[in-house]
């Protein structure tokens, strides 16, 4: 942990004291201080903010308020860490860094990069090697970064990895997914072939660049088509192979485009060639003046040279990728074809009027060029253009991208009608298309390998969001840039899933509890707009149904109903999906447009409105003829160069369903991804739609998103730093208005540093907004992001636990993972926070893992060190076992060579080693033969085996092609018979449906038949009564007349009725109308008061929102403070147990040196022997002298006799000669001996020399030595007097603390014990009241029921009723704020004691710190005198090793003297032993023979006891040899100790320096405490003030209630009710009834307001019975005073009261 200086201390101490926030507006955000004081009077939802850069004071909404963190926070490389997550955080930290040119930043678990812009010096290829192997906790934000994440992640896990970039056009997308792959290229390694160089991805990348790019008005260099970069890696992590798949290619675009658009980079970069031999084959010197489909060269010198060395770099490009001339020309040939047929143009010829010529080119010369180009005549290419006739089927081979299940027809001539300039732009169109689709087939071509590959890297390129009005544009939005957006809200979608929606799927299915109430569930509607199938999608009908579909399944259906148009198909469009009746405005996805064929559909979770123009969409949707006649007209061709490239592509697989291309590959990996794409393409319902032009965009979708889907996920989130003429919300949509401060001319964000880039807030908010990164961070925070399978994650991490793996033994399998896990956990030490045990995984918080992960990566380091050395030793042993056998070898080599030596010269073996190499000759020549015939038999079955292999591989090889061709046809035909049989299910389905209809309809006929039938027969018996009147049948006048009068009386009769039921009919109209109109006016109310009641629960929704994120913005920041406070607790633990190992280090030292004490004390005692036995050794050779002499004496008398006996002469001769042996063994003895004495010479040389060499390095290591230890005491003498002072500092701000802390507890104990006996008088006081009011309104009520016909008006009484129970509500207010009070209180009070026992828990660390520092300190100071006293017996026992080597001199040259004493007896001896061959010679005597025996014999002995003194004098010189290594191996050893000690007082003083740090944030943490206890303080007397004013306020509302009750008194005068209230005696009451009744009165004309003020004298008189049976009420509340009413009276009491604690328990569970 890095020290925090004195100034950023001071810094941050300062931004906590001052609540610093971000004011939000219009154009951004500005910094700002939050105000807070007692005499701020703010409505509710209100706070007072001072602006920092000019100090005004504003009042603003809440929700415009966003706390802001530190300054230390402005440049944080991971948003997610930021102490307070919000919108303005986030966008002033990207600001800050994009301003010091740090265009990229983590967002959590993804990366966000704002616009890079050309090639800056971040993406050299040194920075690429900086990022090469790291994790990614050691990286900075980078994009390379995102590569090496995704490259070890797929090392590691052999795993599918894919990055996806997402955002706007123009945003860097393409650009970063070049980095991408440059730095997987360069970084990753290419294996032996150099399948994927960086050489080949630039000419990958500059092919399509030119042929699939064009600029917008977006975007200089757009990218119009969406492409899939796989790059395969093999077992050691080298890319093996690359495929690349495109779709969604804009190919009309050649024809047709936007206006203020161009087409695409290769066209201009063909016509700017410069090659003159090029462009006469292509015809292109003499250019057109005028081209139907817009194609034209650039106008500016500079840019025909820009791009005329774009075509040459092209050039290379291409034969970089493999493809040859002949190639390229093909190439050159059909672009240059396009180019003519937009010159030669169309047009309908007037003279003829047939269907099929009238459609011919405007210029023939130009379309002749065409032809020729395209190797084929005028008329073929103008049939294929215009007629649309096939030759011999073999359009049905075609792969192109326009085929549709009407093709069918179109031999016929029946397919739809379309304009010349239509067929001209589908054949150029197709034409470009085949095109593109043979140049991604050339790329796989070169980029494809045989060789095994293991797993891939997936990079997915996109178009982005396309919106014309942010360019700056005010036309509408294309069909093409639709499928652009759908395509990016689709991916939207994706990340939404893998972010949000799994996540949340793992933790319910591993039973772990998290809550994100704060994450609003996000709409798909504008994606269902677009692609929303319907149930009944496999059955083709004309039928409009009303089931909803989305657009492109109603293009598709409007195309084939005849009379379509655009208008009925956005009916159809908003009928499904427009704003309904009662939706808020931003709740539909679609909105309806001011000018015609227009709508807006909003993208990005309705952030980014793209208003778009669907004039023409429904001919776009049909099938062009044209195009499908290109491919056979490019197979058809006379120039073999064109024809051999697309016939050789006509049955192959290369473009599924003439969408998308790319799909050749020679890896099983490459194989497989394009099963999945083909698999996408013949499920389900897209078997029978994949033809279809409109369905066919989402189907290319769904094969992006199914081929992605299977693979780990890593998104990229480009975001457009700065654009003009932008717009996110819809101009007929209600823009949002922040707040009240949005309408304030505030800056547009904080004064940035001088010199740093600017960004377009707004824009960048849209962005942030639709990409939902806020929410992902917080789940990222909130969450467990890092999990592992429990058996997984034992095997890695059992490293940082050995006896654990000792305790399950060598294999440590075990039954239970999950317990053994837990050990794991437990022996690991991590915070309980950091970690959360599933049901079969365990989940960490982000970063622990990472911490784990560093920890066994040193473990294992320390593990593979150890290793490493044993492997070493091991070595070592080895080479010296080997050595030890080449010694022996050398030896028994130098015996052989002596022996050869010794019978060289012998005859028998001259003769052996003749004659041995002539037997051998016959027996090696018929080996060698044998070992030839061998070697060639194994040869020729090493060719034979060989070959086999080559043909199994072959076949092996061929095999596995025709299997995945067999698995191919096999799933596509399972897939068309699943299609078949849905069809067969739903024909079936229709049919029973409309067999059911059709008896239904039989019925109703039969039923209608029979009832038609009966009126018939009414009708033909009323034409016979009508004509037998008329004809007279009916003869009796009487009768006649009797049935006339019957018949008017009847008609009379009928009229009334009418009239009757006409009146009737009118009245009820009448009445119905007006409850319809009462309705009206009830129903606009509700619908006013729930668009308020919406109001205010969405601001409620968002205040809770941002609360729950500032509280888990603090949670996390509280867990974050106790993972670090276990960390120091932990390192505290090693701490002390580090002191306790250098106690006992101590200790053993302080052994040590008693025991070398002990050891020089027994040297000494040795050496002193040593000195008396070199004095002994002195007698001794002087006694030898003298015994010398005396025997030169003896010697010279024997040779003065002349006469000896014979016989003893014999004798003298036999002793002689044994003398002569023992002499003889002696000499070899004294031989043996003196190699011996040369050897010890040897010894003390290199011994001396040795001495030497020591004393001089270790007396300049001690003088080191003595300046490094004086230099280190005087450093820790200044480090001991700075702690010391800081140590005393610390104490002084510590105790005026605790002053301070003690006042505050006293204050608070005060205020407290004010509040409580304050609120408990107040309360009781209240409560009283309260009952006393509710008996009162009980009577009021019996009153009320006795009293109706006195006519009171009852809207006051409601109204009063109101009124108190709004009293009653504001006291049930005050006592609950006085409740959170009190728990407020309290839990200061745990705070404060929680911070009293942290700084007494301190004060202990400080003191036992001291304590160790003293301890230290002494340690120390004996240290040094232990060091000074060994550092004396040191240069003592080195004088004393010299003093011994000057003895061990004397000893040697003594030892020389003996030596030649001893070479001088022997030549003594030789003088005797010729006297005694003389005396043999001259008959010496026997006695004189005799006594020269002795005196051999007494030399002898003599001459033995020198050889043991020599030998004791040997070991003596050893024995001291062996102290003075020891002493040196003690001395070193010493050394060491001193180093350790020297690191042990480090650590302990960096220790020191980090309790200096805690205690200091200990003390920062006090003081926002100390600040948070004030803020509580203004709170309660802030909710003291206001319990006074409601109490003041109550005691109003009693006295109205008095006033109330007199009022009662005037108008209801009886004598029963004077005689009780004349029965009341108490006084008391009476005076305390008199003031609530003025309080109530006084209260009722303050709340009644200018309505009430406005009637007459009935308030009065409605008001008056209700106060006088109010004044009843504290008489009534005796039994004795009432018997009538003592039965119902109570009843409606208990009542009331009952009915008033149902309402307090409801508020109470509301709470």
């Amino acid at each position: 942990m890095r020290a925090k200086t004195e100034e950023q201390i001071a810094a941050e101490e300062a931004w906590n004291e001052t609540e610093k926030v971000w004011l939000v507006h219009r154009d951004g955000f500005s910094l700002a201080s939050q105000l807070k004081s007692e005499e701020l009077s703010l409505p509710e939802g209100k706070v007072r903010v001072k602006l920092d850069h000019d100090g005004a004071i504003l009042d603003v909404d809440e929700d415009d308020v966003e706390k802001a963190n530190a300054p230390s926070c402005d440049r944080l490389e991971d948003l997610a860490s930021l102490v307070y997550l919000n919108e303005s955080s986030v966008l002033h930290t990207l600001r800050q860094r994009y301003g010091a040119s740090l265009l990229h930043t983590y967002a959590g678990p993804s990366l966000l990069v704002l616009g890079p812009r050309g090639a800056p010096a971040v993406y050299s290829e040194k920075v690429m090697h900086m990022f090469k192997g790291c994790r990614r906790e050691d990286m900075a934000p980078h994009i390379y970064a995102v590569a090496q994440t995704a490259y070890r992640a797929m090392l590691m896990s052999r795993q599918d990895q894919s990055i996806i970039l997402l955002g706007s056009s123009g945003s860097g997308k393409t650009t970063s997914c070049q980095h991408l792959v440059q730095y997987l290229a360069t970084i990753a390694g290419i294996s032996g072939n150099k399948v994927f160089s960086v050489e080949k991805w630039q000419a990958l990348y500059t092919l399509l660049e030119a042929f699939g790019n064009s600029p917008t008005i977006m975007n200089s260099n757009a990218t119009r088509f969406s492409q899939i970069l796989s790059l395969d890696f093999d077992q050691a992590g080298q890319v093996a192979s690359a495929s690349i798949q495109t779709m969604l290619l804009e190919k009309l675009r050649v024809a047709r485009r936007p206006a203020s658009e161009a087409t695409f980079n290769i066209f201009y970069y063909l016509l700017a060639c410069g090659d003159g031999t090029l462009r006469t084959e292509l015809h292109l010197n003499h250019l057109a003046e005028n081209n139907v489909f817009g194609i034209v060269p650039l106008a500016k010198p500079e840019e025909k040279q820009k791009a005329a060395q774009q075509f040459s770099k092209l050039q290379a490009a291409m034969k970089v990728l493999g493809i040859s001339p002949d190639e390229q020309k093909a190439c050159w040939l059909i672009l240059a074809a396009i180019y003519h047929l937009g010159a030669a143009g169309a047009t309908k010829d007037p003279f003829f009027h047939s269907t099929a010529g009238r459609k011919q080119f405007a210029r023939h010369e130009w379309a002749q060029k065409a032809a020729y180009l395209l190797g084929c005549s005028l008329e073929e290419l103008s049939s294929a253009i215009f007629k649309h006739q096939h030759k011999g089927g073999t359009l049905q081979r075609s792969t192109s991208f326009r085929q549709g299940p009407e093709e069918s027809g179109l031999g016929d001539g029946t397919g739809p009608k379309l304009s010349a300039l239509e067929c001209l732009e589908g054949m150029a169109a197709g034409l470009y298309s085949e095109l593109f689709t043979l140049l991604v087939s050339l790329v796989n071509r070169a980029l494809k390998s045989s060789q095994h590959s293991l797993c891939s890297m997936m990079i997915v390129d996109t178009p982005g969001f396309q919106n014309p009005e942010q360019g700056g544009s005010a036309r509408g939005a294309s069909f093409e840039e639709l499928c652009h957006n759908y395509t990016q809200d689709r991916l939207q979608r994706l990340f939404h899933e893998r972010t949000f929606v799994q996540e949340l799927e793992r933790y319910k299915e591993e039973n772990i509890e998290l809550a994100f109430d704060d994450l609003e569930s996000p709409t798909d509607d504008s994606v269902a707009a677009v692609d929303q199938a319907s149930h009944q999608s496999l059955v083709r009908s004309l039928a409009r149904t009303d089931e909803a579909r989305g657009l492109l399944w109603l293009l598709e259906e409007e195309a084939l109903v005849p009379g379509a148009s655009e208008d009925t198909l956005l009916e159809r469009l908003f009928s499904y999906y427009g704003p309904q009746e009662g939706d808020k405005k931003g709740q539909s996805p679609l909105l309806r447009s001011s000018k015609p064929h227009h709508f807006l559909l909003g993208h990005s979770h309705g952030t980014n409105w793209v208003e778009y123009n669907v004039t023409g969409w429904l001919n776009y949707t049909k099938q062009n003829p044209a195009t499908q006649n290109a491919p056979r007209l490019l197979q058809d061709s006379q120039k073999k160069i064109i024809s051999n490239l697309f016939l050789g592509r006509a049955g192959s697989a290369t473009v599924l369903s003439g969408s998308i291309a790319g799909l050749e590959g020679g890896s099983q990996l490459a194989l497989r991804r394009a099963t999945s794409m083909r698999k996408t393409f013949t499920t389900g319902m897209a078997a029978v739609k994949k033809k279809s032009l409109c369905i066919q965009m989402k189907l290319q979708v769904d094969a992006l998103i199914d081929t992605i889907k299977k693979s780990k996920l890593h998104f990229v989130h480009c975001f457009l730093p700065v654009a003009e003429g932008w717009a996110g919300e819809p101009r007929s949509a209600s823009s949002r208005r922040v707040s009240s401060s949005s309408e304030l001319d505030l800056p547009s964000g904080d004064h940035c540093e001088a010199g740093l880039l600017q960004l377009d807030v707004p824009l960048l908010r849209t962005q942030l907004r639709g990409s939902r990164l806020l929410d992902a961070m917080r789940m990222y925070r909130q969450g467990y992001p890092d999990h592992m399978v429990f058996s997984e994650f034992r095997r890695r991490f059992d490293v940082l636990a050995p006896h654990l793996t000792k305790k399950h033994g060598r294999n440590y399998i075990v039954v239970d993972e999950r317990r053994a896990v837990e050990e794991l956990l437990e022996c690991l030490d991590l915070e309980k926070s950091s970690c959360c045990m599933g049901l079969s995984r365990v989940f960490f918080r982000a970063g622990t893992l990472a911490r784990l992960e560093e920890q066994r990566d040193e473990q294992t380091s320390r593990n593979l060190t150890l290793f490493q050395a044993a492997c070493r030793g091991y070595l070592a042993r080895q080479h010296f076992k080997k050595r030890k056998i080449q010694d022996l070898a050398i030896r028994c080599v130098q015996k052989n060579i002596k022996k050869n030596k010794g019978v060289k010269d012998w005859p028998w073996w001259k003769l052996f080693t003749t004659v041995r190499p002539l037997i051998e000759v016959q027996l090696s020549e018929e080996q060698i033969r044998n070992k030839d015939e061998e070697i060639q038999q194994l040869r020729s079955k090493l060719e034979k085996v060989e070959k086999e292999r080559n043909e199994l591989r072959l076949n092996s090889d061929r095999l596995e092609s025709r299997i995945s061709e067999l698995t191919s046809e096999l799933t596509d035909e399972r897939n068309t018979g699943e299609s078949a049989s849905q069809l067969l299910d739903a024909e079936t389905a229709e049919r029973l449906r409309a067999e059911k209809e059709m008896k239904e309809l039989q019925t109703q006929y039969d039923a209608l038949k029979k009832q038609m039938e009966v009126m018939e027969m009414e009708v033909m018996e009323a034409r016979l009564i009508r004509a037998a009147e008329i004809n007279g049948e009916v003869d009796d006048d009487d009768a006649g007349g009797e049935w006339r009068l019957k018949y008017e009386r009847a008609v009379r009769e009928v009229d009334f009725t009418k009239k009757r039921l006409q009146q009737e009919f009118e009245d009820k109209l009448e009445v119905e109308q007006q409850n319809k109109r009462q309705l009206e006016r009830r129903l606009g109310d509700l619908q006013a008061d729930s668009e308020e009641s919406q109001r205010a629960l969405q601001q409620l929704k968002k205040k809770c929102q941002r609360l729950t994120a500032e509280l888990q913005d603090t949670k996390l920041h509280l867990e974050g403070q106790q993972v670090r406070n276990h960390e120091l607790e932990k390192k505290q633990r090693r701490f002390d147990s580090e002191l306790s190992q250098a106690h006992e280090e101590a200790q053993r030292e302080k052994l040590q040196r008693e025991k070398l004490q002990r050891e020089k004390d027994m040297l000494l005692a040795e050496a002193f022997s040593l000195k008396q036995q070199l004095e002994e050794k002195d007698m001794d050779i002087a006694g030898f002298t003298q015994k010398v002499v005396s025997l030169e004496a003896e010697l010279q008398d024997i040779s003065s006799q002349e006469s000896k006996d014979e016989a003893s002469l014999a004798k003298v001769k036999k002793q002689l000669r044994d003398l002569e042996a023992k002499v003889k063994d002696q000499e070899e003895e004294l031989d043996e001996q003196a190699g011996t004495i040369q050897m010890l010479e040897q010894a003390k040389l290199r011994l001396e020399m040795e001495m030497e060499r020591m004393r001089q390095t270790h007396s300049k290591e001690m003088e080191s030595r003595d300046e490094e230890v004086e230099e280190a005491r005087q450093s820790c003498q200044k480090k001991l007097k700075q702690m010391e002072v800081q140590l005393e500092e610390e104490y002084e701000d510590k105790q005026k603390v605790l002053r301070e802390k003690r006042e505050l507890e006293g204050k608070l104990a005060t205020l407290s014990d004010q509040v409580n006996r304050r609120d408990f008088e107040s309360e009781k006081r209240l409560r009283k009241d309260l009952k006393r009011t509710k008996a009162l309104l009980a009577d009021a009520q019996l009153m009320l029921d006795h009293l109706k016909n006195s006519a009171p008006s009852k809207r006051e009484i409601a109204q009063l009723k109101n009124q108190l129970e709004e009293s009653e509500f504001t006291c049930a207010a005050a006592v609950k704020a006085r409740k959170a009070m009190e728990v407020e209180i309290e839990d200061l009070h745990l705070q404060i004691d929680d911070i009293a026992k942290a700084k007494t828990v301190l004060e202990e660390q400080l003191s036992r710190l001291q304590r160790e520092k003293n301890e230290i300190q002494n340690r120390l100071e004996e240290d040094q005198e232990d060091m000074n006293e060994l550092m004396k017996k040191h240069k003592a026992a080195v004088a004393q090793a010299s003093r011994d080597l000057a003895q061990i001199n004397d000893l040697q040259a003594q030892l020389e003297e003996a030596n030649k004493e001893k070479q001088e007896l022997q030549e003594k001896l030789q003088a005797l032993q010729s006297q005694v061959e003389f005396l043999e010679q001259s008959m010496v005597d026997k006695s004189l023979v005799s006594r020269q025996e002795a005196k051999i014999r007494e030399l002898e002995t003599r001459l033995e006891f020198e050889r043991t003194q020599v030998k004791r004098l040997e070991s003596l010189a050893s024995r001291l040899k062996e102290n003075m290594e020891k002493l040196t191996e003690e001395r070193d050893q010493r050394i060491a100790a001193e180093n350790r000690e020297k690191e042990q007082n480090k650590r302990l003083q960096r220790q020191l320096r980090d309790t200096k740090e805690e205690m200091g944030e200990l003390a920062r943490k006090e003081a926002e405490a100390s600040r948070k206890k004030h803020e509580l303080e203004m709170d309660l007397e802030s909710l003291e003030a206001a319990n006074q004013s409601l109490q003041a306020d109550l005691k109003l509302a009693f006295k109205r209630i008095g006033d109330l009750q007199a009022a009662i008194e005037d108008e209801m005068e009886s004598d029963e009710n004077e005689d009780l209230i004349n029965s009341e005696g108490d006084s008391d009451v009476d005076s305390e009834l008199e003031d609530r009744v003025d309080g109530v009165k006084s209260w009722l004309s303050k709340n009644k307001g200018p309505s009430k003020a406005a009637s007459d004298d009935g308030s009065l008189k409605s008001s008056s019975p209700t106060s006088y049976w109010k004044s009843l009420a504290p008489d009534r509340s005796d039994d004795e005073h009432d018997p009538l009413d003592n039965t119902s009276r109570p009843r409606y009491s208990h009542s009331y009261l009952s009915d008033s604690d149902t309402e307090a328990k409801l508020m109470e569970t509301n709470k």
